[in-house]
C-alpha cells in the first residue's frame, strides 16, 4: 500500500492532482482544502496518502497534513460514507470545524455540505462524536464540553420540573425564560428555583 507521495506536481485541477515519482505519474484525489495549500506546478509536493483497492481500480487519496488524512480514516470508518463522499465533506470545511460540528452535535453545519444529508449527519455524530477531541482545538473543545454539559444540566431540570407534575412543554418554555436571565444563577438548584417561580407566577 502507498503511505505517502513526494514528487513533481505536474498537473493540478480541484481534487484531482498528477504527481511524477521516479518517472510514474500517479493520479491522486484530494479535497479542496488540501488544494489550496499546494505549490504551483512544477514544484515539489508530497502528499500524506490512503491507497483504496476496488475490484475494478486502486484509487489513491492524498492529503498535506497527517491530521486530514486521520480524520478522512474515521469518515470512511463511519457506516455509509465512503472515499469519494468522505472528499466531499473534507472539502466542505477544515477539519477543526468538521470535528466541532460533529462534538456539539450540530447537524445544520453538516447538512450544508453537499451531499451530507441528515441521516448522514446523524450517523457521524452517534459514531464519531466520542472521538472528536484529538481534532478540535483547545478553545473549541471547551465550547464543546460546555455545551454538552449544559444540555444535560436543562434536560435534568426539565425532567425536575415534570417529575412534579409541570407538563413538559411549560416546563420547557419557563426554563428557557431562566436561561436568558442574566441575573439567574448558573447552579443547578438556583436554575430550578427561578423556574419554578417563573411557572408559579
Amino acid at each position: 500500500m502507498i503511505g505517502q507521495l513526494r514528487g513533481t506536481l505536474l498537473a493540478k485541477r480541484p481534487n484531482q492532482l498528477l504527481v511524477d515519482v521516479g518517472g510514474v505519474g500517479y493520479e491522486v484525489t484530494i479535497p479542496l482544502t488540501s488544494f489550496y495549500e499546494l505549490p504551483d506546478e512544477g514544484n515539489e509536493v508530497t502528499l500524506k496518502i490512503h491507497t483504496h483497492v476496488r475490484e475494478d481500480a486502486i484509487l489513491l487519496f492524498g492529503f498535506r497534513s497527517r491530521r486530514e488524512k486521520d480524520f478522512f480514516l474515521k469518515l470512511i470508518a463511519t457506516r455509509g460514507i465512503g472515499p469519494k463522499l468522505a472528499i466531499t465533506i473534507l472539502s466542505g470545511a477544515r477539519v477543526e470545524e468538521l470535528a466541532a460540528a460533529v462534538a456539539e452535535e450540530n447537524v445544520g453545519r453538516l447538512t450544508s455540505i453537499p451531499g451530507v444529508g441528515r441521516k448522514t449527519a446523524e450517523r457521524m455524530i452517534l459514531e464519531l462524536r466520542s472521538q472528536m477531541t484529538p481534532f478540535i482545538l483547545p478553545e473549541q473543545a471547551e465550547a464543546a464540553r460546555q455545551e454538552t454539559a449544559g444540555g444535560a444540566l436543562e434536560e435534568d431540570i426539565v425532567s425536575a420540573l415534570t417529575n412534579l407534575g409541570y407538563p413538559r412543554t411549560a416546563a420547557e418554555k419557563a426554563l428557557s425564560l431562566t436561561l436568558r436571565d442574566p441575573e439567574c444563577g448558573r447552579a443547578f438548584e438556583d436554575i430550578l428555583r427561578n423556574t419554578l417561580r417563573r411557572l408559579a407566577g
